[in-house]
């Protein structure tokens, strides 16, 4: 299967920016890709936009052609809504636009403005993400559902507060020196312990931040990069999707995620690679408990063994498989309409080698990113690739 080259990348800051539009944090990454490129805007053949709640945060629907005039490119432009995972489903479709030659050029990116809502409307906002019947008229928010998926999960197959808090002290400890990321302050142990509780078994630290931001990917076939001398020194290989119950009370099991565990497969698969040719991951850790799921759905630790590799160091800067070298949505931050992109963006830069973290994995051939939407009732998957 042909790849989809990444030709540039661009990426807002990520924080608390309540004045600043949508329009403007698109146009800021777009731009910033584009630039890092090094394309005319003329050549981009199609815009995939990722965004989760525009209509609630800003009155804003119809968002495609809006972030194609802010980024000044005249293209079909499309939204793509799959909650938390809207920027990698729209990832995912630049990818299919590419390989299958309906674009030469793709520009897809992401952005979610959130702070402006307030913590209350943000919170909000977000559940609607879950089902409305069964869960949100119940009074079932994100962080009480993924804390149920802790309590069952310790239930089930044992692990603690303090193992949970490993996850969270790694991925500030790699977002510290982000020039891009939210929090940039390394935490302890003891201070995600002693952090107020936001629903039990997790406290504060265990949380995502709401964020603003945007991030983007310019996306070219193999032929456009050689024809245009483009350096595209990595390639998105592998790209998968998977669905599961919308709500928690209608799965198998609460300590399982079946969406992440067909879209890895579906993903290595796609790029002709198994789990065991993964040098690193960025995966969707919008709360602790979810990296310990992921890392186990996309099979690299067996069901009830991920929870302690962030306490062992195995999954630190300098461990055998490092995860969220960005700081992860935990630390970087999480615009939840935006998170996919970014982590093609924070990889793509990882391998180039001018992400401050780069050095953690200067030697790797292979990534592998994974966003989630929900309580992973959506997944998308890609691996990326050293282009040869």
């Amino acid at each position: 299967m042909a790849s989809a080259h990444i030709a540039g990348v661009g990426m807002t800051e990520f924080g608390e920016f309540p004045e600043r539009t949508g329009r403007d944090l698109f146009a800021e990454a777009g731009g910033t890709a584009i630039e890092d490129a090094g394309i005319d805007r003329e050549a981009i053949d199609a815009l995939y936009v990722g965004n989760f709640m525009g209509e609630l945060s800003e009155n804003q629907g119809h968002m495609g052609p809006l972030m194609a005039k802010a980024v000044g490119i005249d293209a079909p432009a499309t939204r793509v809504e799959s909650a938390c995972a809207s920027g990698g489903l729209a990832v995912r479709q630049a990818v299919k636009d590419v390989r299958n030659g309906e674009a030469d050029v793709a520009l897809v990116g992401g952005v979610e403005r959130m702070h402006n809502m307030g913590t209350a409307g943000a919170t909000g906002g977000l559940s609607v993400a879950a089902d409305d019947l069964w869960e949100i008229r119940q009074g079932i928010t994100f962080p009480g559902a993924y804390a149920l998926m802790a309590q069952r999960y310790f239930a089930v197959h044992g692990g603690d507060r303090e193992d949970l808090a490993h996850v969270a002290v790694k991925n500030h400890a790699n977002a510290a020196n982000n020039p891009l990321a939210q929090y940039q302050t390394e935490i302890s142990i003891e201070k995600v312990l002693d952090a107020p509780p936001v629903a039990t078994p997790m406290g504060l630290f265990d949380s995502s931040p709401i964020t603003d931001g945007a991030a983007a990917t310019v996306l070219v076939s193999e032929e456009y990069a050689e024809e245009h001398g483009l350096e595209t020194p990595v390639a998105i290989t592998g790209t998968g999707q998977g669905t599961d119950n919308l709500s928690l009370a209608e799965r198998d099991s609460m300590v399982q995620t079946p969406a992440t565990e067909d879209a890895g497969q579906e993903a290595y698969e796609d790029a002709g690679i198994s789990k065991n040719d993964v040098d690193f991951l960025e995966v969707h850790d919008c709360f602790t408990i979810a990296e310990v799921l992921a890392i186990e759905g996309l099979g690299f630790y067996e069901e009830g063994e991920g929870v302690t590799a962030a306490r062992e160091g195995e999954t630190t800067a300098d461990g055998e498989l490092p995860v969220n070298l960005s700081g992860g949505l935990k630390a970087k931050g999480h615009p939840v309409g935006a998170t996919g992109v970014a982590q093609i963006t924070e990889m793509t830069k990882l391998f180039r080698g001018d992400h401050v973290n780069s050095d953690a994995v200067e030697d790797a051939t292979v990534g592998l990113t994974h966003n989630a939407g929900g309580t992973v009732a959506s997944a998308v998957v890609h691996v990326l690739e050293v282009a040869e």
